[in-house]
This record gives C-alpha cells, structure tokens and sequence, in this order.
C-alpha cells in the first residue's frame, strides 16, 4: 500500500513567565508542543506525517502550491493567518515573497487537501487574531468565518452530535462523542455538509473548492478545548484518520 503525505503547522508555542518574590523577579522561558495526539493517530494510520511547528512554519512552509503538491493533506492547527503571511525575510527585510495563503488556495483548487483545526489562533480565534476571515484560505473552506472573536467556552463540556452519521468522516463513531471544553464559532457555507455539531454551531464540516477538499473541526485536536476524555477516545485515531483521508480524496 502507497503511503501518503501529511503537513502539519502550528501546535507549539511559547510561555515567557516571570517570577516576582518580594523585592526581586526573574523570568522563564517554555516551549511546549500539542501535536502529538494528531501526530500519533495520523501515523498509526499509515501516514508519513511532516510537521512543522509555528516559528519553523513560519520560514519553512510550502510557498507555492506546485510544492504543496508534495502532500495529499496539509492541516493548520492553531497557527495565525500572519505566520504565514509574513515570512522573517518579508518583515524584517522587505523582500517581495510568495503569499502562501493564496498557494494553499490553489493547491486545494488543483486537487489538494485543506484541514483546519480549531484553537485560539485558527479561524478567527482570540481577539480575531488568527485572522483568517476574508483570505483566500477562507475560500477554499467549507465554512464562513465571524469577523470578530469567535471563541466559544465551555467550560462545563459541551456534548458533539453527530447529524450525518453516514458521511465518511463519522463512519463508525456512533452518534455521541466525548465533550469538549471550547471551539470556534463558525458558519456553514451552503453548499457543505455539517457532519457534527456542538450545541447549534457546527463543528465537523466537509466540503469540496475546485477539485480539492476541505474540512473545517472548530474544536481543539489536543488540550485544552480536548480534554483528556476526547483525546483518549477510542475514535479518537479514526476520526482523524477519516478525517485526513477524506480531505485527501478518499470515498
């Protein structure tokens, strides 16, 4: 069996703290990553996983679409629309470049995979700063982006229902999953397919731009909007799994 090619940008980041004690301070520096739940059920699926994390991303991700053509997928998971708009050589040296949202624009529209995963720097996210709305990576979506902060908190758990259950992206997951503690806030463009839900917003949607696909999961792959409970699913693997594959063409 031919094993095919995923990119992942995003889920990393980094904590500056600092420490006050009484007359003195000092400060701390932490990166961490979230990718390794989406990571893992990717590979266990038989996919050749490429990731980049945010400030790699930022220098390294694809500039046009003949070379995203390189994967059958590329899924953004809480990475700002301006991590790729401007490359370190465009801001900080004026170099005219490539605007990479309108690569990956094309690379859908010639057939290619888009996945978009929730988070506070996806869709709009806190304080709209993702800042994907009116972008050409908003074109290739299934979804229509607020123009405002579109984070949704839940911090009580809010149940995901399933309402296309025969749809290739729920095959076998039953109607009901674990719940999640946030997502985005987003709108279904007509002509898609809302797979799930969270409340009345949707959350899994599916849809096709030119002869690609694309797939919009407002809600978080990891912690925290995927609590323990979500990301320790028994569907957990398979959803992305049909997830990816369906965006790749699959079905």
């Amino acid at each position: 069996m031919t094993r095919r090619n995923v990119l992942i940008a995003g889920e990393s980041w980094t904590v500056h703290s600092i420490h006050q004690k009484g007359f003195d301070s000092f400060t701390t520096t932490e990166y961490a990553e979230g990718v390794r739940w989406l990571r893992g059920a990717l590979e266990a699926a038989g996919w050749i996983v490429t990731y980049q994390p945010s400030h790699i991303a930022a220098r390294d991700f694809p500039a046009t679409a003949d070379a995203l053509a390189a994967y059958d997928c590329v899924i953004l998971s809480d990475i700002g629309a301006n991590t790729l708009l401007l490359h370190p050589d465009t801001f900080v040296r004026s170099v005219p470049l490539s605007n990479r949202l309108h690569a990956l624009r094309d690379y859908v529209a010639k057939g290619g995979g888009l996945v978009m995963v929730g988070g506070y720097l996806t869709f709009q996210g806190i304080e709209a700063k993702a800042q994907y709305a009116g972008t050409a990576v908003e074109d290739c979506l299934p979804v229509t982006l607020l123009r405002h902060d579109d984070r949704v908190e839940c911090p009580q758990g809010v149940v995901p229902g399933v309402v296309a259950p025969d749809h290739p992206l729920a095959a076998g997951l039953g109607e009901v999953w674990p719940s999640l503690l946030g997502y985005n806030r987003i709108i279904a463009k007509s002509e898609a397919t809302v797979v799930a839900v969270v409340g009345e917003d949707p959350l899994l949607v599916a849809g096709s731009y030119g002869t690609g696909r694309g797939v919009a999961f407002a809600s978080d792959c990891g912690p925290h909007w995927a609590p323990p409970g979500f990301v320790d699913w028994p569907g957990y693997n398979r959803l992305w799994a049909q997830i990816v594959g369906w965006a790749a063409g699959d079905n």
